[in-house]
């Protein structure tokens, strides 16, 4: 009897699998808009976001900066409590499982690369934040690529751009916020998130906790290495902004480059790295000043704090002050 309630059990659990696995079908999408879809709407722009993403972030600044009214539509991502972004409702928004999807007359632009040229190239607002001088657009390209996470492993390819150093650097972060996600969630990333590694790493850090990255040395040596290649970055963003004389990449004009890069700095000062990259980088932190100081820093990015970060980030400084082990690693030397 045991034995065939056992199979029963096993024969319902694969069904509802397959099931799942047809509903919940994934395929990252081409970059940009998709005129062939469109989405359900109330609203000329819409966009799907998450708090802690760091692309979501980068496309709530843009639209902020240029004065554009939207509805918000707030998507869990594991990090932030579930796997909301797999679910069969956001899957039809976005089959390539992330965020965030800027909506334009119900058609979806993806990627957030594409998102915000989008915005800057078909918003009506009398802000510019891409240059009419080919050259100067060409610069601005430049550094927005060098902000942006590279292919579907960014690990690999921190040497290419700042933005492919802030995942391994916020894996601080997320150690201490998987405190508050049990293992039954995890579950989920495992059955039907595209890219395995994801919920793999959740699950380790979460095994491993923050107390344990001195003594992983896969853990701490990608650290190193992101850490390594990002004062390499920054060296060239202080370059930058002495060649131009500032206040904004380009110089006096604010840009997409400057979206783009206030993410980044907001990353290290979100992951508790912000003072240990900026020592010795007088324009970087001149830059990183007046970036706060804009409405746009704040519509954007603290008028959407999310509880769980908060109170992973207040785990992270105390760990650092209980560990000088844990401390000396995270300080970004």
């Amino acid at each position: 009897m045991v034995s065939i309630l056992i199979v029963m059990a096993a024969v319902t659990g694969l069904g509802w699998y397959w099931l799942e696995r047809r509903q919940r079908k994934t395929g990252a999408p081409p970059a940009g808009r998709a005129p062939d879809v469109t989405l359900a709407h109330e609203r000329e722009f819409e966009l799907y976001h998450n708090a802690l993403s760091l692309c979501s972030k980068k496309v709530r600044v843009c639209l902020a900066e240029l004065g554009i009214d939207y509805r918000a539509h707030a998507i869990d991502l594991i990090e932030t409590g579930c796997y909301e972004n797999l679910s069969r409702r956001f899957l039809r928004v976005n089959p390539g499982a992330t965020v965030p999807v800027l909506v334009h007359d119900g058609h979806p632009v993806y990627e957030s690369h594409e998102q915000i040229v989008y915005l800057g190239e078909h918003a009506e607002s009398e802000v510019r934040l891409i240059p009419a001088d080919p050259d100067a657009r060409a610069r601005m390209q430049q550094w927005i690529d060098n902000s942006s996470l590279v292919g579907d492993d960014p690990l690999a390819h921190v040497a290419e751009s700042a933005g492919s150093c802030v995942p391994a650097l916020t894996f601080p972060l997320f150690a201490t916020m998987m405190v508050e996600i049990p293992f039954t969630r995890l579950v989920e990333g495992f059955l039907f998130h595209p890219y395995k590694i994801r919920p793999l790493l959740f699950a380790m850090m979460k095994v491993r906790g923050i107390e344990g990255f001195p003594k992983d040395a896969r853990i701490s040596g990608l650290m190193r290495r992101a850490c390594k290649h990002l004062h390499v970055h920054l060296d060239a963003l202080e370059a930058q902004l002495a060649e131009t004389g500032g206040p904004w990449i380009l110089g006096t004009d604010y840009s997409l480059a400057d979206v783009s890069w206030l993410v980044i700095l907001e990353r290290l000062n979100e992951a508790e790295w912000i003072s240990g990259f900026l020592q010795g980088r007088p324009r970087c932190s001149a830059y990183w000043q007046s970036l706060i100081e804009r409405d746009s820093y704040r519509k954007a990015i603290v008028e959407h704090n999310h509880p769980t970060v908060e109170r992973g980030r207040e785990r992270l400084r105390a760990a650092k002050q209980k560990s000088p082990e844990l401390a000396q690693l995270l300080s970004a030397v």
